[in-house]
């Protein structure tokens, strides 16, 4: 991959850290960020599933400062937390140079796990780079979250909860990144829209599945 366009990288999956992967892209090359990064809780699914990097956040201030930079000015960003590490996302977010403008909560027909409280939502921040334009028909801040079964990826999110934040958010034949895509969802939205997509993800099981729903029939539907 070189730095000569941001073409050369369009509706793909890179294998690697994206840390290192962004860097190699040129500046303001994004027209938007949607990402689901490690909630930094040593996540452990009922399966026993666990996510890479959640048990440490020595990549989440370079990770920032990477899509900062990538981002157009005045595009988008959203962002999927962990609510009890909001402090830690909030200071990176800040110092990379990103606005929270708005907050979105998912709403699950399901409790994810139950404690003090049933986890029945999961949530996102809206941040903004530099002068942004309010959007023409700004979505609800409360959206529901279909069940996926975390078939593909121990956290997978339903790509119908999605596409309204890339139809909202990214212009149309505009790119779309997500450097933690996981099992690709967000790539499959975007595809589906008809934007441009570009994932990184550090595992390689993750990336054959989501290159594989990128190359069959989901990652081409438009419904």
């Amino acid at each position: 991959m070189t730095t000569t366009t941001a073409q050369t990288v369009r509706n793909t999956v890179l294998h690697g850290d994206s840390v290192a992967l962004m860097r190699r892209l040129p500046r303001h090359s994004v027209d938007f960020i949607l990402t689901d990064p490690p909630y930094l809780v040593r996540y452990q699914g009922r399966d026993g599933r666990t996510v890479r990097n959640d048990d440490n956040a020595s990549w989440l201030k370079p990770s920032v400062n990477q899509m900062h930079r990538v981002l157009k000015p005045g595009g988008f960003c959203i962002s999927f937390y962990g609510w009890n590490r909001i402090a830690l996302f909030a200071e990176a977010w800040e110092q990379a140079g990103f606005r929270m403008v708005g907050h979105i909560v998912f709403r699950k027909k399901y409790a994810s796990s139950s404690r003090f409280l049933r986890y029945a939502h999961e949530s996102a921040y809206l941040l903004a780079k530099g002068d942004v334009q309010v959007p023409r028909h700004p979505i609800p801040d409360v959206l529901d979250f279909d069940y996926t079964g975390n078939r593909l990826h121990p956290t997978q999110k339903p790509v119908s909860a999605l596409r309204p934040l890339i139809e909202a958010f990214c212009p149309p034949g505009g790119l779309t990144l997500d450097p933690f895509c996981g099992s690709g969802s967000s790539l499959v939205a975007a595809r589906s829209l008809g934007r441009d997509w570009l994932g990184m993800e550090l595992d390689a099981g993750h990336v054959a599945t989501a290159t594989h729903r990128l190359t069959t029939g989901e990652g081409r539907a438009a419904a």
